[in-house]
């Protein structure tokens, strides 16, 4: 069976693609991606291709395998810190990179210092509004910026005997069922 590289046009047989270890381990890790990455992962590593020549088979299974853990665990370490990273946050980054700061660039990337910046970035935003959240809510604000109406504690009963209303006295069968009895 022939098949065409989408990046770059190439034809080739799947078994010899299949037979290459390289392409081997990079179909298995592409197999391994959330759904919601595999297009845009696509577009992404053909960021790393040089100009000159095709990126190839052993260097997009790198790639891909760097990658992996991060996705699948749902977090990344940058600058000596551990940050969020759900699936949602790597699509955006991979929309963003691919999209609006694509012409930026210095290609070809030599690592995935970039994506995983702006990852960082998104789990900052997410917890700085969370510990607002936590803060405003401790502070007793409420969700559209007022203060928190805290009702203020009952009043105390009047002291029997004083008052419009006097205490009534306790029915000797109350009394009785209380009592203790010396059985």
């Amino acid at each position: 069976m022939k098949t065409s590289c989408p990046s770059c046009g190439a034809l080739f047989s799947l078994d010899v693609l299949i037979a290459h270890e390289g392409a081997r381990e990079a179909v298995m890790a592409a197999m391994q991606l959330p759904a919601p990455l595999g297009w845009h992962m696509i577009r992404y590593v053909a960021l790393f291709r040089p100009a000159e020549r095709q990126l190839s088979m052993d260097r997009l299974a790198n790639l891909l395998n760097e990658l992996l853990p991060m996705i699948r665990d749902a977090k990344i370490e940058r600058n000596k810190r551990i940050w969020s990273a759900p699936v949602d946050y790597w699509k955006m980054a991979l929309e963003e990179m691919l999209g609006a700061r694509r012409a930026t660039l210095n290609l070809p990337l030599k690592s995935h210092g970039y994506l995983l910046e702006i990852i960082a970035g998104y789990s900052n935003r997410e917890e700085a509004k969370r510990e607002a959240q936590i803060e405003a809510h401790r502070a007793g604000h409420t969700a559209v910026g007022g203060v928190a109406h805290t009702p203020s504690p009952p009043a105390p009963l009047p002291p029997a005997g004083e008052g419009s209303k006097t205490r009534s006295k306790m029915p000797e069968s109350v009394k009785a069922a209380l009592k203790p009895s010396n059985n």
